[in-house]
C-alpha cells in the first residue's frame, strides 16, 4: 500500500478517472469538488468504472471527497487539477495551491492544451509546477504526458514520472512547453486535415473515418509514425513528402 497522499482538484470525468487510478493502487486519495451534486456522485462513478472493467470496486469507498480545498491538499504529496480548460481559472487554483499545499508537494495540471508556463507564471515555487496530461479514460489509457515548463525542476519531473510509473502509467517527458504538447498536436493536425478534406468535397465524413480506421489506424497501436517512416525507408518517405508537404499549410485556413 502506498503512503503518499494524492489530491485531485475537480470531480468531473477526468478527475474521477485520475482519483480512481491512484485509489486502485492503494494511495490515500482526496477529491476536491465545489459542486454538491457532482461531489455526491464521485464514489459511485468510480465504483461503476471499476465494475465495468471487472475490477474490485472497493477502492471507491476509500476516496475522500470534500468541498474544502485546504483540507484536500493539507497532507498531499501530489496535487493535480482537473478543471475546465480556462487559463484564468487554472491560474487562480494554482495561486491557492501554492499557499495551501505542503511546500514540497508536486503541483500538476491536467490541461490538454494550455502551456504550463502560462499557468505557473509569476507564482512562487514554480519549480514544482508541472504538466501531467492524462488521456481519457484516465484509468485505461497508459500515456501521461509530463510537461516541463520553463521553471519546472528536474527533481519535479523525475518525481512525477516515478509516481506515474508506480500506478501503471507510461509517462512521457515533454521537454518543450508548447500548446497541445505532443499527443494533441499530432491528433489535431490530423483533425485539421480531415475537416479540410471533407469541407473541400474530397470525400464525406464517413468515408474519411473509414479510410483511417481500415488502414493506418490499425497500425498505429504497434508502430508510431517515425518507426513507420524508418520501416518503409527514409528515402521513400522523403520522396513522398516532396509531393505531399507543399499541399499542407496555413493557406487552406486563411478564411
Amino acid at each position: 500500500m502506498a503512503t503518499q497522499h494524492i489530491a485531485v482538484i475537480g470531480g468531473g470525468l477526468m478527475g474521477v478517472g485520475i482519483a480512481q487510478t491512484f485509489a486502485a493502487f492503494g494511495y490515500p486519495t482526496t477529491v476536491f469538488e465545489p459542486i454538491q451534486s457532482v461531489r455526491a456522485t464521485v464514489r459511485d462513478r468510480v465504483a461503476e468504472n471499476l465494475t465495468m472493467i471487472g475490477a474490485d470496486a472497493s477502492p471507491a469507498e476509500t476516496i475522500a471527497v470534500t468541498d474544502d480545498l485546504g483540507q484536500a491538499v493539507a497532507n498531499a504529496y501530489y496535487v493535480t487539477e482537473a478543471v475546465p480548460e480556462r487559463l484564468e481559472l487554472k491560474r487562480a487554483i494554482f495561486s491557492d495551491l501554492v499557499k495551501l499545499a505542503p511546500r514540497d508537494a508536486i503541483l500538476a495540471s491536467n490541461t490538454s492544451a494550455i502551456p504550463i508556463t502560462q499557468i505557473a507564471r509569476g507564482l512562487e515555487t514554480a519549480e514544482r509546477i508541472v504538466g501531467t496530461h492524462w488521456w481519457n479514460p484516465a484509468y485505461l489509457v497508459p500515456l501521461v504526458e509530463v510537461v516541463q515548463a520553463e521553471s519546472t525542476s528536474a527533481q519535479t519531473i523525475d518525481a512525477a514520472m516515478s509516481l506515474l510509473r508506480a500506478v501503471g502509467k507510461a509517462p512521457a517527458h515533454v521537454r518543450k512547453d508548447l500548446p497541445g504538447f505532443v499527443g494533441n498536436r499530432l491528433q489535431h493536425a490530423l483533425w485539421r486535415e480531415a475537416i479540410a478534406m471533407v469541407a473541400e468535397g474530397v470525400c464525406d465524413a464517413a468515408t474519411l473515418d473509414a479510410c483511417v480506421k481500415n488502414s493506418f489506424g490499425l497500425r498505429l497501436p504497434v508502430l508510431g509514425p517515425l518507426e513507420n517512416a524508418d520501416l518503409v525507408g527514409l528515402d521513400l518517405t522523403l520522396d513522398i513528402h516532396r509531393t505531399l508537404i507543399p499541399e499542407f499549410g496555413p493557406s487552406r485556413w486563411s478564411a
